[in-house]
């Protein structure tokens, strides 16, 4: 038999199991569609504190656009436009923007203003707050900023016995929404054990994007020898979505900004490649990992969808009252 055209067990079944649901969730289609569509309507240059979401081909787009990122707000001109991050911000920051007579336009994801709400609400009845996240991320500086006196920052299971508290009888959880759902579970096993009484918020933290995304891979690696996740490694979400992977039984996985940091000794003796990515992903990504996975005999594409996803955000009200008030003023004209 021709040895170009025979067929062995490993290259007769190569597939792709393509994680669905993937990609942007509502908050970051919400925060870019804010940013563009402020570029649109105020012009070029619009600033944005800190990366609007943890993506760099996203961040290299919108500058391409007119964006400019700076790390503080101190960056930015007087009476400029500068937009918040999907993260959030403390209220520290928007005093800084109200003392430099900046407008601004306020993208915080709504799931990551509900923690804040929250943070707010236990803070004025004096319970402390521990919070389960990770040290220095965006969302985090954000909530603690909230209620700094009352929150105490839990960095996973292994932070538990460290932690201090007043009063035992008034502790409750709080999270960052882009964790792990298993590790953050893990964590509020451990510290409920140290404090019985603990009570855990109105909802669960963890946003749906990231469980979906988790629940969806955690399938798709359950079948798979090797599992990429498209996304950044600034990303918190997509790096606990290659953890997620691992701990489901995928034999390896990696964390990919796009097609070009694929390696091909990666496939060897590999039939079933996982494919997903985090939720600050556009899919012209995802497609060009399809592509590439093609061009080396994975072109056979079974999606894997556990559950469908239709959430949408409203834009920010800054953005909202500014644009229909440019409608109306297109139709008295």
């Amino acid at each position: 038999m021709d040895r170009m055209t025979a067929k062995t067990p490993a290259t007769a079944h190569r597939r792709v199991l393509l994680a669905a649901p993937r990609g942007y969730c509502a908050g970051v289609d919400r925060a870019v569609i804010a940013v563009e569509q402020a570029l649109e309507q105020y012009g070029a240059p619009i600033y944005v504190r800190h990366e609007i979401v943890h993506n760099k081909y996203v961040v290299r787009m919108l500058e391409k656009k007119g964006a400019v990122f700076v790390e503080e707000t101190q960056e930015v001109p007087e009476g400029a436009i500068v937009i918040f991050s999907a993260h959030g911000v403390a209220p520290a920051v928007h005093e800084e923007a109200e003392r430099g007579k900046l407008a601004t336009i306020d993208a915080t994801c709504p799931l990551v203003t509900k923690v804040h709400k929250e943070a707010v609400r236990f803070a004025k009845d004096d319970y402390d707050i521990l919070l389960i996240g990770h040290e220095g991320h965006e969302e985090v500086i954000g909530t603690s900023g909230e209620a700094p006196d009352h929150i105490t920052l839990v960095d996973g299971p292994e932070g538990v016995a460290n932690v201090r508290v007043k009063d035992p009888e008034r502790v409750v959880w709080l999270s960052q929404t882009t964790l792990s759902v298993d590790e953050t579970m893990e964590t509020v096993d451990a510290l409920q054990q140290r404090f019985p009484k603990m009570i855990s918020p109105p909802s669960d933290d963890i946003c749906y994007a990231t469980q979906n995304r988790q629940t969806a891979i955690k399938q798709v690696a359950a079948g798979s020898d090797l599992v990429i996740v498209v996304g950044s490694q600034n990303s918190s979400n997509s790096a606990r979505m290659v953890e997620v992977a691992l701990g489901a039984g995928a034999q390896a996985g990696y964390l990919v900004d796009n097609a070009s940091e694929m390696d091909e000794a990666w496939l060897e003796g590999v039939t079933t490649v996982g494919l997903s990515s985090g939720a600050s992903v556009p899919d012209v990504l995802v497609d060009g990992v399809l592509e590439w996975l093609a061009e080396r005999g994975w072109a056979d594409v079974e999606v894997v969808q556990p559950m469908d996803e239709h959430i949408q955000f409203s834009l920010p009200k800054e953005l909202r009252r500014d644009l229909r008030a440019e409608a109306a003023a297109k139709l008295q004209s």
